[in-house]
């Protein structure tokens, strides 16, 4: 019975972070009008960050060394360099291909965890991963006019991140079982986001833009959205998912 609710738990959260993750492609490719892609990526974490930082306070205590370099890693690969990834691809490439492309991060998954992390795999498991990979073709066959023509060096960009995410999950599941899934999601931005933060702050002309075109001001409140709502929220979800769950369902 405590399976069962398990796994009618696990589909209802997935559904829930499709709908929100396919979202944030939108919010990405609008925010791109206001700022640059380095800018949009950073502005993710940063925002991220200080929503989650509350809880880093009364946490940081808490987190041994060990963890603190296996947190540092997840955050840097499964929130740093994807969101780099997908602002600069979505600078040429659709936010609907980019949110098909997308769907490969279960087939890298499933390949990163049999070859590297020792995953055991069962057979519907593989043929789930393929049939949601013939689906994402399809969906790009259909979606550019029977024509698969695109960039592919900016479409590479966003298989790149896939292989971070698929890299995570299993990090996660290895190495960061024991920490609840708000922790895992707190300290991984709070440790990409100090250095994000002295960037945008420093280095970037996010202060200049803000103040100088209060339109920017609309860029903002999208990226507000997607850091909050589609990625400080969607990973504390979907880390639980994880814990829950398998790396390649989740």
């Amino acid at each position: 019975m405590e399976k069962n609710k398990l796994l009618v738990t696990s589909w209802i959260i997935l559904l829930l972070l499709s709908l929100v993750w396919g979202s944030s492609f939108i919010l990405i490719k609008k925010s791109l009008i206001y700022f640059t892609a380095t800018e949009v990526g950073l502005l993710r974490v940063v925002l991220s960050f200080l929503f989650l930082l509350p809880v880093a306070v009364m946490q940081v205590r808490n987190i041994s060394r060990k963890q603190f370099l296996y947190l540092s890693i997840s955050g840097f690969v499964g929130s740093l360099l994807p969101a780099l990834l997908f602002a600069k691809a979505q600078t040429v490439i659709s936010s609907g291909l980019a949110g098909t492309l997308n769907s490969l991060t279960p087939l890298f998954t499933l390949i990163l965890g049999v070859f590297f992390f020792h995953l055991r795999v069962r057979w519907y498991n593989t043929l789930g991963v393929f049939m949601a990979l013939a689906g994402a073709v399809a969906l790009v066959y259909v979606s550019s006019g029977q024509h698969l023509s695109f960039n592919s060096g900016y479409a590479f960009l966003v298989v790149l991140a896939t292989l971070c995410y698929a890299f995570n999950v299993n990090f996660i599941k290895t190495f960061l079982k024991d920490l609840s899934s708000l922790t895992i999601t707190t300290f991984s931005f709070f440790y990409i986001g100090i250095p994000a933060t002295v960037y945008i702050l420093i280095f970037s002309e996010v202060p200049h833009k803000l103040v100088q075109n209060t339109e920017t001001l609309t860029g903002l409140v999208y990226l507000l959205i997607l850091s909050v709502v589609g990625t400080a929220l969607a990973l504390i979800v979907f880390n639980k998912l994880i814990k829950i769950s398998s790396p390649v369902f989740a």
